[in-house]
């Protein structure tokens, strides 16, 4: 019985360090884009790179697939969230920070007919600024 428990313990430790790697991954990606891109906000490759991160989360993967946005719609979405939310608050910043958690980045893909402000309050509710 003791080895059973002991197995099954490991398991769940060893699950919780590949979620807190994933976590970890991706807060240091957001952080990076927020510090390099934060006073040059027009730059592509900014894009680019949040919806490269986006194929390649095992999380956010899903939501990709199951919406299939195009750089373009990550573009406009961006951009709408620029608007009313370009401010920094600690490591978030509404534009980028949206893209990179499972919840908003359904929201946004899904509500996209919203208009700019009630698309960025959703947003600034949900990182609770």
């Amino acid at each position: 019985m003791s080895y059973i428990s002991a197995a099954f313990i490991a398991i769940l430790a060893l699950l919780l360090i590949r979620e807190e790697y994933r976590q970890i991954k991706k807060l240091n990606k957001v952080n990076y884009l927020i510090n390099t891109y934060e006073h040059d906000l027009e730059n592509p490759k900014l894009i680019d790179e949040m919806y490269e991160f986006c194929w390649q989360d095992r999380k956010l993967k899903k939501i990709m697939k199951k919406y299939q946005p195009t750089k373009e719609d990550f573009n406009r979405l961006y951009h709408r969230l620029l608007v009313w939310g370009n401010f920094r608050k600690y490591h978030r910043f509404v534009p980028i920070s949206s893209f990179f958690a499972v919840y908003p980045l359904e929201y946004l893909l899904t509500h996209q007919d919203l208009d700019d402000k009630a698309l960025n309050m959703r947003m600034m509710n949900f990182f609770h600024f």
